[in-house]
């Protein structure tokens, strides 16, 4: 895997795919990015699924075809969800989800690691070919970072979610896996 250190937890500057073992700091960091960026994510803390201890434990033991990456620089500080698309006629698809770093370890290339460890993941399942996602226009440095591994826009959703009396704008993203370069 891409970027991934050595042994446990305490590696500094390592990316791996979350277990079952990690589902209290997983949960946390889930609750953190919805707080601190509540118009990058459909879900709020009030309404999160994947913030519930047992919904987020099976969400971390779905892998192959479902897995959750983590960044970690002595404790989870980024993650970024990966899921293939379970219908038959859809299963060459796979979905970047719930991408986040905190906001003191951004601009440090974790982002960058994460993504490209879910490129090197959707190429390793047989028949995905498309890597798609939903990025805000509340996060402009997350499109950056989509745009720089080649993901391209095909649609955008205005209007999508409102917070606060703010609104965004959904941008749809894909990038065919043949052609990326992790």
């Amino acid at each position: 895997m891409a970027g991934a250190g050595g042994g446990g937890d305490g590696d500094p500057d390592m990316i791996r795919l979350l277990d079952r073992d990690d589902v209290d700091a997983f949960t946390q960091l889930r609750r953190e990015a919805l707080l601190d960026s509540p118009l990058a994510f459909a879900s709020s803390p009030d309404d999160d699924v994947a913030a519930e201890v047992g919904a987020a434990r099976a969400q971390l033991e779905r892998a192959p075809d479902a897995v959750v990456f983590g960044a970690f620089e002595d404790t989870l500080v980024g993650m970024l969800g990966l899921g293939r698309d379970r219908h038959l006629k859809s299963a060459h698809k796979a979905h970047v989800w719930g991408m986040y770093v905190a906001p003191h370890h951004r601009r440090n290339g974790l982002g960058a690691r994460l993504l490209e460890a879910a490129i090197e993941h959707a190429q390793s399942l047989p028949g995905v070919e498309w890597l798609q996602l939903s990025v805000s226009s509340a996060a402009p440095g997350a499109r950056a970072l989509y745009e720089s591994a080649g993901f391209l826009p095909w649609g955008s959703e205005p209007d999508a979610l409102r917070y606060g009396g703010e609104v965004t704008t959904e941008l749809h993203m894909a990038l065919r896996l043949d052609l990326a370069n992790p």
